[in-house]
């Protein structure tokens, strides 16, 4: 379907909703009872913790674009998602993890208490449909010991809550080709839950080479087994397949963006693969005091990514546990809460490397030779943790925590050596880390809070490879010392939520990445960074009339991310600013929702100039990005909930680097390509239909 025919449908679809609603809505408000304004701007226990806590609502998803969380995650201070296509994203939390090349690491993430980070520490966001997201938690930096005190942070994915049956269509049309499709129904009885999920979302992109193809399957349930357990499950199923138009030079950045480069465009390089992640969840409470929650969990992914250079094609399976024990009593009168835990990872990965002859044939795309090399790789990862909070008296808390890790290894050449049982082994030495973090009330709506903490990160598998293959055993993780100070403060009847926090993250051992080919990096311990910073939230709710609410914010932080002692080979970088990283970010933005069922946003994001190399001899431009989003609900038929839903992305159309390829290097007598563009002006519209029934169904029934 070309683009012009998907605009003309979903005109014609807004038109005969509109034409529907006047002929047979109501027009007294009783038929508008569903639609609620959302009062409460932070949630009470994060006030109170002794560390910054960042929260994203179901209501701050549904006002993105719907196809990917970019634009919310940018909102929260500290956080950055770099977006060069749909496929090929980047996450820093307070500058960790900048220097990754093409994706996520050093951050961890759980949706429903299932690892969605692989065994070696990436992590995949772009592959979760928004549309099965209730919200999402953010914990900066390395103070979260039940979740291995990795050096970036935690992100937590929290699937929707339902309280009545129901089935829901939701169709999107937009610039680029752009569709997606959500079919999803949900179904509930006095002890049980089931929601299934499919979204199809396909796109043409706006540069040569990026077309994009996803379907994907969540199904998520529970089941009340007694009064005092509860059985839960997670699955999530894609399949895949998107084309990479890859990075691009200053001269075509500047003049024109929507190139890809020449070797990418001939071979129609992509990535596509099938993954199945699964997980099931069981929780007990013991007794008043005690509860015990265990997850088993499972992922699955079998990949084929045609690049110029090569053709890989892998395949993943792993297995783990987490399981957790909670007791709360009081400590010398104190009331306290002691958290005791562990979590297990193992995965098999196995990657072959085949020819690429797509220059033989031109125009035919990628075309697969022979294969010039097949390893196998076991990864195990085990982490105990403690943690403990108690209430001191009503205005301190206090938090304690201490966390052990263990990552190991171990690889064998199928290729050169089929027949031999031989494999190298390689082990990091567990790994301490502690954590202390204090809250104080200052009165009920102000709270000062501080912490230290210390964390780390190991180098991924492809990291500790030589250039010829095999393990670099004098590598080390990356550690560093995190120390925070806040204030958490509330205003004008609780309207105005406020929140500085200054850190400072100390890390020694750095690991970079250094290109040694077009398609290959090795690892390097390089030496210290210095992460230093300040990050605000204000928010604030306000009544314009009893049914119209608005909500203005600004979120910004503002960095200063430098390389302490930084020695590459005769390269001598200390002192220069961290590459991949803005100086500063913010975006403010506001907010309203009405009782008649319209709401519109408007968000503009400022992003500062990001160093490209090391040396600091380039930088990307600072930039700044306008969106908005408008949206009507109605009631049609009086059980048919109506959404429609118009947005803009890039208002003012600003070119931009939505993303950049740090320490690019130009081969032959090529340009550098630092820079993945980002979209021009574009636009896109939708409608959803959910009928909700009238009486609970009953499962199994």
């Amino acid at each position: 379907m070309s683009n012009h025919n998907k605009f003309n449908l979903v005109i014609a679809i807004l038109l005969i909703s509109n034409f529907c609603l006047n002929a047979q809505v109501k027009t007294d408000t009783t038929q508008l009872s569903e639609v609620k304004i959302s009062t409460g701007i932070i949630n009470s226990k994060h006030q109170n913790s002794a560390t910054s806590v960042s929260e994203i609502s179901a209501r701050d998803l549904n006002q993105t674009d719907g196809i990917i969380i970019t634009s919310a995650l940018n909102a929260i201070p500290g956080v950055t998602m770099q977006q060069g296509n749909l496929n090929t994203n980047r996450i820093t939390i307070r500058g960790i993890g900048a220097r990754s090349q093409f994706s996520t690491n050093r951050i961890k993430a759980y949706f429903d208490n299932i690892p969605l980070t692989n065994a070696e520490g990436e992590s995949v966001f772009e592959d979760i449909d928004i549309e099965t997201l209730g919200g999402l938690t953010i914990l900066k930096g390395p103070n979260n010991s039940i979740y291995g005190s990795g050096l970036g942070g935690v992100i937590l994915l929290k699937s929707k809550n339902i309280n009545q049956s129901f089935a829901k269509t939701t169709s999107q049309f937009g610039s680029f080709g752009l569709w997606r499709q959500n079919l999803s129904a949900g179904f509930q009885n006095e002890t049980s839950h089931l929601i299934l999920n499919y979204n199809h979302l396909e796109s043409d992109g706006f540069r040569d080479n990026s077309n994009y193809n996803r379907d994907a399957l969540n199904i998520s349930g529970s089941t009340q087994i007694t009064e005092n357990s509860k059985l839960s499950f997670v699955s999530i199923f894609t399949r895949l397949k998107a084309f990479i138009p890859s990075s691009i030079n200053k001269t075509d950045f500047d003049n024109n963006p929507e190139v890809a480069p020449q070797n990418w465009a001939q071979s129609e390089g992509f990535e596509s693969y099938h993954k199945a992640i699964l997980g099931l969840n069981y929780e007990v409470n013991l007794n008043q005091n005690w509860q015990w929650s265990t997850s088993v969990f499972g992922n699955y992914k079998n990949a084929y990514e045609p690049r110029p250079f090569d053709i890989l094609a892998d395949n993943t399976t792993g297995f783990g546990l987490r399981s957790v024990l909670k007791h709360q009593a009081k400590l010398w009168s104190h009331p306290t809460q002691w958290i005791v835990g562990t979590e297990l990872v193992s995965e098999d990965f196995t990657f072959s490397l085949f020819e690429n002859l797509y220059q033989s044939q031109p125009g035919n795309g990628s075309i697969e030779g022979d294969e010039f090399a097949k390893v196998n790789q076991r990864r195990n990862y085990v982490n105990a943790f403690f943690n403990q909070e108690t209430n001191i008296d009503d205005k301190l808390f206090l938090e304690l925590g201490i966390s052990l890790s263990s990552t190991s290894y171990n690889q064998k050449d199928i290729f050169e050596n089929a027949e031999d049982n031989m494999r190298e082994n390689y082990s990091f030495e567990t790994t301490f880390t502690p954590r202390i973090g204090a809250s104080y009330k200052l009165s009920d709506n102000n709270n000062l809070f501080a912490s230290v903490s210390n964390g780390f990160s190991v180098p991924s598998v492809a990291e500790t490879l030589t250039p010829d293959g095999q393990i670099n055993t004098d590598l080390k993780p990356e550690r560093g010392w995190n120390y925070e100070v806040g204030i958490k403060s509330r205003f004008f009847d609780k309207n105005l939520y406020a929140e500085l926090t200054l850190y400072s993250l100390q890390i020694e051992n750095l690991l970079m990445a250094q290109r040694v080919a077009e398609d290959q990096f090795v690892g390097i311990n390089a030496g210290e960074s210095s992460h230093k910073g300040a990050e605000i939230s204000l928010k604030y709710s306000a009544a314009i009339s009893n049914r119209i609410d608005i909500y203005p914010y600004f979120t910004g932080s503002f960095n200063k991310f430098e390389f302490k002692d930084f020695i590459d080979g005769d390269n001598d970088f200390s002192g220069n600013k961290l590459t991949g990283a803005p100086n500063y970010q913010w975006q403010t933005g506001i907010d309203l929702q009405t009782a008649f069922g319209f709401s519109f946003n408007f968000s503009i994001l400022n992003v500062g100039e990001i160093p490209l190399n090391d040396s600091n001899s380039l930088s990307s431009d600072a930039y700044s990005v306008t969106n908005c989003k408008a949206m009507y609900q109605f009631t049609l038929l009086k059980r048919i909930s109506t959404q429609l839903s118009a947005g803009v992305n890039n208002l003012f159309d600003a070119n931009y680097a939505a993303s950049i390829l740090p320490n690019a290097v130009g081969f032959g007598n090529a340009l550098p390509r630092y820079y993945y563009p980002g979209a021009p002006l574009n636009f896109y519209g939708g409608v959803s239909l959910m009928y909700k029934f009238q009486s609970k169904i009953i499962l199994g029934k």
